[in-house]
């Protein structure tokens, strides 16, 4: 029931720029933190960032401050990723992911996931 689609991820060259898109069906949008999370070839799965239910609170991963923004737009139930100074070490499969109570913070899972799509930079 619940579905979460990504889009946008292609390949690019180190230095360049992606939009990621997530489009959520099935839930009520606003009562949930979004974040995104990617897994690149025998590494763990990291999270990469997260944004409340509002968008008024985002959290970003070290590795991505600075270059990457978060945002959302409920009235789409979208989710988005601007990717800019791409790296090749960002290269990775990348979901988005759901989380009830509208907090990024706290300890408890997210519990919907979606397919991935394949950001590859080359160098």
């Amino acid at each position: 029931e619940v579905q979460l689609v990504e889009s946008g991820g292609e390949l690019v060259q180190a230095g360049g720029s992606l939009r990621l898109s997530c489009t959520a069906s099935g839930l009520t949008f606003d009562d949930y933190a979004m974040a995104w999370f990617r897994q690149a070839p025998g590494k763990e799965r990291d999270r990469v960032s997260c944004i409340n239910w509002s968008g008024g609170a985002t959290d970003y991963d070290d590795s991505v401050k600075g270059r990457f923004t978060i945002s959302r737009d409920n009235a789409k139930n979208t989710l988005y990723l601007q990717m800019n100074s791409l790296k090749p070490e960002d290269t990775a499969m990348y979901y988005c992911a759901s989380r009830w109570g509208g907090s990024c913070g706290g300890m408890s899972n997210f519990e919907y996931w979606g397919q991935g799509t394949q950001v590859t930079v080359s160098s």
